[in-house]
């Protein structure tokens, strides 16, 4: 045998495939809570919900059996199921979570308002079978401090009900529109005429947006971005508790204005009142044969403030960890499932009725100093009467709060105010007397955004402010790119220190406003900047 070469020794075939195996009993039960399938990549969420609802958090073996029954890979499932904060993965070995679970906001509102007092208060006053936690703003800032429990909702019944909308004219605009009475020409028409823009921040032009998406070739989609999560605000709760009608006309005559096959309802967890009203308000729209043209999907976020960025949540929707992609293609061109996706915000929608019903001119003369339109402000912090103010475009903070908050709290002066939530920056009382809309504060280092107005006094320090901010960013920030992932915990770890590094500061300022993919990195430190330009005696 000298010279030949030896064959080399055969492998014995694996008993099990590799990695964790599937326990059948497990598997029947994920089955029964799921249901049979089919199981497509986008009910994902849908079903960690359903396993995470039911037993208060995910254990592994239920995403184990969880991505056998989706034909997923294991760390598909997981890489989704751990970057939410309202999914709890637990060991199998690990004790059952407590049955209740109370979130407490640690946003800038409730901080002003005392909520860490109030959790240190619920945490001493519960016993082991109730576990307290901070969670960021939940959307409750006009009555903060605010502490909600998990899975509970409280007000389920609007405003301004299915019938009582319809009795005052309700979805008539859209039986003209779905019988060819009113063609898309007229309505896309005057939605430009009017100048209405897009109230989730980026204030794009509404009806060149609807006319955009129109123009490419279908199949074509809708999402809703429900999903707003910038501390502060909390105007699309209001709408959606209030009148959801009013927003759902407008989002059917969306779908049929551009040809969309189907409309994504993307809700942020936190609203579990607004869920209940809008499931019932979709229901009877199915049911009176408003809705033949589209089918309509409510989904349901799980606590990620990267999900209001658009693209993010086009992945959420679809199954995938919810990071932002690249630009271009837009989501105009190429969103939800690889199709032209037209992409709006509750208030947007919830204005189409009126600007079409009552005109272009009508929407174009409700401005002052020559801005076009009303705007909803969800007004916060130092103030008499929080809550949101339904204001003329162009308005000013001092006029906000005069007019509309019934001055400010008792015991406050007005110093500064957030205009634009968290990312919007710090804006001193002396600069109190700018209009309040898109392009009229950013030569003064911040910008409308949400239409947040956080209201702060002689009595607020301005450096817990900007830490309490940066500290939200810091636990938001998806970890993508390493600009925002590793700038905004550095920021957060150099602002706890006695004296600020400006320096160090600045330089980490200027890679997270360059390099980062997305705006929550780019606008991260705009408290910090804030403070130094309008506040530098506050500065340590």
């Amino acid at each position: 045998m000298d010279g030949q070469a030896t064959a080399p020794a055969r492998r014995r075939a694996r008993a099990t495939p590799k990695g964790r195996q599937v326990d059948p009993a497990v598997l029947d039960a994920v089955i029964r809570r799921i249901g049979d399938g089919p199981h497509p990549r986008d009910r994902l969420l849908d079903h960690l919900h359903a396993l995470n609802d039911a037993h208060g958090g995910l254990r592994h073996a239920h995403l184990v059996a969880l991505a056998h029954a989706m034909r997923l890979s294991m760390v598909e499932v997981f890489e989704v199921a751990s970057f939410y904060a309202h999914f709890e993965i637990l060991t199998d070995e690990a004790p059952d979570p407590p049955p209740v679970t109370i979130r407490v906001c640690d946003g800038i509102a409730c901080m002003l308002a005392g909520g860490d007092a109030l959790r240190a208060d619920l945490a001493a006053r519960h016993g082991p079978d109730v576990r307290v936690v901070a969670a960021p703003c939940m959307g409750g800032c006009d009555r903060a401090p605010v502490a909600v429990t998990v899975g509970r909702a409280e007000r389920t019944d609007p405003a301004v009900g299915f019938d009582a909308y319809r009795a005052g004219g309700g979805y008539r605009l859209l039986a003209d529109c779905l019988d060819g009475r009113t063609p898309v020409e007229a309505v896309v028409g005057t939605l430009k005429a009017s100048g209405l823009r897009g109230m989730g921040g980026a204030g794009f032009p509404t009806g060149t947006k609807w006319d955009l998406v129109a123009r490419e070739a279908g199949p074509r989609l809708m999402a809703v971005n429900a999903d707003e999560g910038e501390p502060g605000t909390f105007k699309d709760r209001w709408f959606l508790e209030t009148d959801p009608h009013r927003f759902v006309e407008g989002m059917l005559i969306g779908a049929w204005a551009v040809g969309a096959e189907a409309v994504h309802v993307y809700l942020r967890d936190e609203y579990p009142d607004a869920r209940a009203i809008l499931s019932r308000a979709f229901e009877a729209v199915r049911a009176a044969g408003l809705a033949p043209h589209v089918a309509i999907r409510l989904r349901r976020g799980a606590g990620a403030y990267i999900c209001g960025e658009e693209s993010a949540m086009l992945e959420s929707i679809e199954g995938r960890r919810p990071l932002p992609r690249n630009k271009p293609p837009y989501p105009s061109e190429a969103g939800l499932f690889g199709r032209p996706t037209l992409i709006n915000n509750v208030e947007t929608l919830w204005w189409v009725r009126d600007i079409v019903e009552r005109g272009a001119d009508w929407w174009a003369g409700q401005g002052r100093r020559g801005r076009k339109g009303l705007r909803s402000f969800s007004v916060s912090g130092r103030v008499r009467s929080p809550g949101v103010k339904v204001a003329p475009a162009g308005i000013t903070a001092r006029e906000l709060i005069d007019e509309h908050c019934g001055g400010m709290a008792e015991g406050h002066a007005f110093r500064a105010y957030l205009p634009g939530g968290a990312s919007g920056g710090i804006l001193p009382a002396s600069l109190a007397d700018l209009p309040l809309d898109f392009g009229t504060l950013e030569p003064h280092g911040s910008f409308i955004g949400s239409a947040a107005v956080v209201v702060l006094s002689d009595r607020d320090d301005l450096r817990a402010v900007a830490r309490n901010l940066v500290r939200f960013f810091a636990d938001e920030s998806c970890g993508q790119c390493t600009p925002c992932r590793v700038g905004t915990e550095k920021a957060e770890h150099l602002l706890a220190a006695d004296r600020w590094d400006r320096g160090r500061l600045d330089d980490l300022t200027a890679v997270m406003v360059d390099a980062s993919i997305c705006g929550l990195g780019q606008a991260a430190m705009n408290p910090v900047r804030s403070l130094w330009r309008h506040f530098p005696e506050d500065v340590p």
